[in-house]
């Protein structure tokens, strides 16, 4: 049975006083809100990922990482290595988010690397996905989403690619206000699906978690997550509001 997973995208905002007392909110209101078996995630900037991990009090809630370093360690000013993150409790890291790739080039290839090494280092990688608007409209969009899970996942083993969760995210609908159908969503992530059955087998792909990423908030939440093969989302700027973060929440927890 897959996990139904919410993980909040901090991106580069807020401070530290910030952080804390947005930590403790969320804490405090899915005490009494939600049921224990979903998976919440929070992934706030880098230097308030050891903070975070201390103020959580709730077994629901873990913490991740919004990037990491293809390698291990050595000369590489301004890098942070999964080895570093999981030091300091974090259990997750995002890997190739949309604006990882758009604003700092980075390729399936080197996304590869970096799963490879969160995985070396007991970090479970979210793996994000998805195409532009032109690849959509040029009906491109299938083959891009096949060739980022094959250059970019694919070669794992089985074993490997079971601790890999993936978020489909299409890059017109982050941070746009603009959101998928609830058919355009659910097209995708069966793709999705199919793809991993036809790469690893049936079982692997019914158990792996696919979730929607791309201004999904409180309002749509609840229609996006009753799809069956949406097993949540990956949440941007909802997240930095705790009411509207665990109201999402809510809307997994009731699916």
């Amino acid at each position: 049975m897959r996990k139904k997973i919410i993980a909040g995208n901090w991106k580069m905002n807020g401070l530290k006083q910030d952080a804390q007392a947005l930590t403790v909110e969320i804490c405090g209101m899915l005490k009494d809100e939600v049921r224990a078996e979903l998976t919440v995630i929070l992934a706030p900037p880098f230097p308030f990922i050891s903070m975070v991990s201390q103020l959580i009090n709730d077994s629901r809630i873990h913490v991740a990482a919004q990037n990491c370093s293809n390698q291990p360690s050595g000369a590489y000013t301004g890098e942070v290595s999964p080895a570093m993150i999981h030091s300091v409790g974090a259990k997750y890291i995002l890997i190739g988010h949309s604006e990882r790739r758009s604003y700092y080039h980075e390729t399936n290839s080197l996304l590869a690397e970096k799963i490879n090494l969160a995985l070396t280092h007991e970090c479970l990688p979210i793996y994000c996905i998805g195409e532009t608007l032109i690849q959509r409209n040029s009906g491109d969009h299938f083959n891009i989403i096949k060739a980022q899970l094959q250059e970019g996942v694919f070669h794992l083993s089985k074993a490997d690619f079971s601790k890999v969760i993936i978020a489909y995210e299409p890059v017109w609908a982050i941070g746009t206000g603009v959101t998928a159908t609830a058919a355009q969503a659910q097209e995708i992530h069966a793709f999705i699906r199919k793809l991993i059955a036809e790469n690893y087998d049936d079982n692997t792909a019914e158990n792996i978690s696919i979730l929607y990423g791309g201004s999904c908030n409180e309002q749509n939440a609840g229609e996006l997550f009753a799809l069956p093969d949406v097993d949540g989302g990956l949440i941007g700027g909802a997240s930095l509001k705790s009411r509207s973060f665990i109201n999402i929440v809510k809307a997994m927890s009731q699916q």
